[in-house]
């Protein structure tokens, strides 16, 4: 690897670029216990080893838990939220559900293909703001089984419900008509 990096800061100067090695982090992918650190290097400058790092607005962490970006998506969905209902305090159900759609679920749906949460405590906090915003806009609250689900009035889902839908649709394209395995 640390020849790869050299071969890259060779070619950065004969490129005539500018580049910031000091932004650069080292980052290892596992569950095992890793006592010796990592010392890679660019342009002579000491790339620092992580334990997360943020890649396309994603945390990825070292132990491949999704459990730091759960909880970013949760915390800026509640302050969009919050946003939301202070703007909006009298606003119709409409504008209300027009909100959500546009500054909300995008939040929570950024990504939700890659760190879609299993854990029961990741889930329910993020069922917890969807909780809140249906209440918010239609005031009232729906709920069907243990988790929130879609409301069809408001078309609001969770990523949970979103990985549902992703399974049936699998197994739609493994299954003939009748419901027989192909």
């Amino acid at each position: 690897m640390q020849k790869d990096l050299g071969r890259l800061g060779e070619w950065v100067v004969e490129s005539a670029m500018k580049t910031n090695p000091s932004k650069s982090k080292a980052i290892r992918f596992t569950r095992a216990r890793v006592k010796d650190p990592i010392n890679y290097s660019l342009m002579g400058t000491l790339i620092l080893e992580a334990s997360s790092c943020k890649y396309l607005g994603i945390i990825l962490r070292s132990d491949l838990s999704w459990a730091d970006q759960v909880n970013h998506a949760v915390k800026k969905a509640w302050k969009a939220l919050h946003f939301t209902m202070r703007i909006l305090k009298k606003g119709n159900s409409n504008t209300k559900s027009l909100a959500y759609m546009s500054f909300l679920r995008p939040i929570l749906e950024y990504g939700a293909a890659c760190w879609d949460p299993y854990r029961e405590g990741q889930i329910s906090a993020l069922d917890r703001v969807q909780k809140k915003a249906n209440k918010f806009a239609h005031h009232r609250t729906v709920r069907t089984g243990k988790l929130w689900r879609r409301v069809e009035s408001y078309h609001a889902y969770v990523p949970s419900s979103k990985r549902t839908l992703g399974n049936a649709r699998g197994s739609v394209l493994v299954t003939d008509y009748n419901g027989h395995t192909i």
